[in-house]
């Protein structure tokens, strides 16, 4: 084994060579009546000798990215020096362009993938040896030609220090490069793969946020508050008073990053309103007396996680540590926006009208001008809906569509609305629909202004998993007349 060498040696050894300058020369001609031509593949271009059109490094600089790669996972290096030289590589890719990113990702993708024959023996052998002794041992070996060396690649960079970090930054930036390069899918299954692993909940830890936590990590609730924009410092005060309560789970190697957080309201009864929740200028209630927790926001903070699901199993821990904390509780909603209920509408209002009854589509007309309703009138009206008053049919209808839209729009067996498919997903129910629940400029743009409740019945939340799964959307009654138009 050659000796070791320390991280900061190699980086300053390899570094420089990495970052291969781009000649004048190299470049193809640019000409306006110049045909695109079809991207090389990296086996490709590591046989070349120059560089074609956009690509970002040259064959040569390709190369020694690649013999770099390649002794992060070298058999004689031991973990510790694996991770050396994957926090070279990593320090490299801090300083390099996009283009030579995205390099590197084509490289891990296409360099360090299965060996397909292998794969194949082991599969002929696998099937050979179906329903006979020999079926263990022929199961391993093709489990084993199934791991990747891209594998190995990657838990090398989860090594130092920071790699975990650098691992999630990198999926962050590879998914938005998905749609354009079908290439990169491996890489990016691969890492949500690990990421599930790495990331379960067994490996998890469960905080509480308060006015006393440090500075910085207040700062970042402030940053990833995803569903009520926290206004000021005296607005995070106002949400981390003595009647509410905010959780985290957090992972050991991102010590100081949240990867999802919950706020949560100690009340009397369930919210229909995000307005007072959020006024600073409003006492904090007796916790004492307070018997129902409204979870009224959640925010997942990584970006690079997605796919990665915790928040579920967030809610379970936060729930059991709240029912420690006050036994009195006895209710655990939520207040929801509905962000996709404006853009379903647009596609829908004329399917929803025509589920009105003769009677019903005449005061609609008469409510919106027309005699025979259309979607676009039915629209226009809705842009108004702060103005609408209780008895308005332009209001009922907005809200049985709404009903619909949670209770019964499914897409390949799955709620339509992203908060709906989490919160049911997890066992909630659509228990009330709230009119002007959130009456600011997000909220009118989203759903009209329209919020929602899911309650987490403790006792039903297998049964209301299992309907789900069944294509059935557990709601209340209130919801369930609504949705059905009557």
């Amino acid at each position: 084994m050659e000796p070791m060498t320390t991280a900061p040696e190699w980086i300053s050894r390899n570094v420089s060579r990495l970052r291969g300058v781009r000649p004048a020369t190299d470049a193809a001609p640019s000409t306006a009546a110049a045909k695109p031509e079809a991207e090389r593949s990296t086996h490709e271009r590591l046989q070349a000798t120059l560089r074609r059109g956009s690509e970002a490094l040259t064959p040569r600089a390709l190369r020694r990215l690649l013999a770099d790669l390649q002794e992060v996972v070298a058999p004689r290096v031991s973990e510790i020096e694996g991770g050396n030289r994957a926090q070279a590589v990593a320090t490299w890719y801090a300083q390099a362009e996009p283009g030579e990113r995205r390099d590197m990702w084509l490289l891990m993708s296409e360099q360090f993938a299965p060996d397909a024959t292998r794969f194949k023996s082991a599969r002929v052998r696998y099937e050979a040896a179906a329903g006979t002794e020999e079926q263990g041992q022929a199961e391993i070996s093709l489990r084993r030609a199934l791991v990747s060396p891209r594998t190995r690649l990657l838990q090398r960079f989860s090594v130092f220090p920071q790699g975990m970090r650098f691992l999630v930054d990198l999926r962050a930036e590879l998914l938005r490069a998905l749609k354009g390069d079908k290439r990169l899918l491996a890489l990016d299954a691969e890492l949500e793969h690990l990421f599930s692993t790495w990331f379960d909940v067994a490996f998890l830890e469960l905080r509480r946020l308060s006015w006393d936590s440090p500075a910085s990590l207040l700062e970042k609730l402030i940053q990833y508050e995803a569903v009520h924009d926290i206004r000021s410092w005296a607005d995070l005060k106002n949400r981390l008073d003595s009647d509410r309560r905010c959780y985290g789970f957090f992972h050991p190697r991102l010590p100081n990053e949240p990867l999802i957080f919950v706020e949560v309201a100690l009340v009397e009864n369930i919210s229909g309103s995000i307005t007072p929740l959020l006024d600073e200028a409003a006492a904090p209630i007796d916790i004492g007396k307070a018997t129902t927790a409204i979870f009224y926001s959640i925010s997942n903070t990584q970006t690079g996680l997605r796919g990665v699901s915790f928040g579920d199993s967030l809610i379970k821990h936060v729930v059991e540590t709240l029912q420690q904390e006050f036994p009195r509780l006895r209710t655990f909603a939520t207040l929801s926006p509905i962000p996709g209920l404006r853009a379903w509408l647009l596609k829908n209002a004329g399917a929803m009208i025509e589920r009105l009854d003769e009677r019903r589509r005449n005061e609609l007309g008469r409510a919106v001008g027309v005699d025979s309703p259309q979607a676009a009138h039915l629209l226009d009206a809705a842009d108004k809906a702060q103005s609408l008053d209780e008895g308005s049919p332009v209001r009922q209808m907005l809200l049985q569509c709404a009903a619909h839209y949670l209770a019964r729009a499914l897409v390949d067996g799955k709620p339509a609305d992203p908060v709906a498919r989490f919160h049911l997903g997890n066992g909630a129910r659509v228990e009330r629909l709230n009119w002007a629940g959130d009456p600011s400029a997000k909220g009118h743009k989203q759903s009209y202004g329209m919020m929602v409740n899911y309650l987490y019945d403790l006792k039903r939340i297998d049964k209301h998993r299992s309907l789900l799964a069944e294509g059935k959307v557990a709601a209340s009654r209130e919801i369930e007349s609504l949705s059905a138009f009557r």
